[in-house]
């Protein structure tokens, strides 16, 4: 079982905390996380693009002359595909992109993500997140003395509301309560903060 130390905003240890073998040290798994990961995608897709067929498109559906004796192309309606204006053919349409990952899946995949983040030495655990006030200048104070100068993921179990206005504004940062956590944002954030409490939580959620 791997103890982590666990700091304070200041970046000065506080204390330390031991975290699950089963949780944070499961193997890496890259199919696992790939699928879990195109699931999450797929799941977020509005699935709104959409084209005009021939049967949406404005214009009348007069045949435009007679059939035969003009020495021209034989033509239906002005609509048709074939005319500048016209439909479009399959053309993409609105469609529900989302389908369903088994949540074992899921759970295996945040494990394997976590537990690379570690032994990344990218996870770090403070004690909590709390600010004196919303001012953004705290919260990147408070960054910099992590020596977090990228993209980084906080998780709270509950997000203070000081925290979550001082740290919106901040390009690269992501805060999310425990429950929020996602393949997705443990794959694009180069470190993970995680409070004390927030780690207790995932490690009863993560659990097999």
């Amino acid at each position: 079982m791997p103890t982590i130390e666990v700091k304070n905003l200041k970046n000065q240890v506080v204390g330390e905390v031991s975290l699950s073998d089963e949780v944070f040290g499961a193997p890496l798994n890259e199919a696992l996380i790939y699928d879990a990961l195109k699931n999450y995608q797929a799941n977020q897709r509005q699935g709104t693009s959409a084209t005009k067929t021939r049967g949406n498109t404005s214009g009348s559906g007069k045949k435009l002359w007679r059939q035969k004796g003009t020495g021209r192309a034989r033509i239906a309606s002005l609509r048709s595909p074939l005319w500048k204006g016209g439909g479009n053919v399959h053309g993409p349409q609105p469609r529900d992109w989302s389908y369903e990952l088994p949540k074992k899946m899921k759970r295996g995949a945040l494990r394997s993500a976590l537990s690379e983040r570690l032994r990344e030495g990218n996870l770090l655990v403070v004690e909590d997140l709390n600010l004196d006030d919303h001012k953004t200048k705290n919260f990147v104070a408070a960054a910099k003395a992590l020596g977090l100068d990228k993209r980084a993921l906080f998780v709270d179990a509950k997000p203070s509301d000081n925290f979550a206005l001082a740290s919106r504004n901040v390009p690269g940062i992501t805060l999310a309560a425990n429950t929020n956590v996602n393949i997705y944002d443990v794959l694009y954030h180069e470190k993970i903060v995680l409070t004390r409490e927030a780690v207790n939580v995932l490690q009863e959620k993560l659990s097999k």
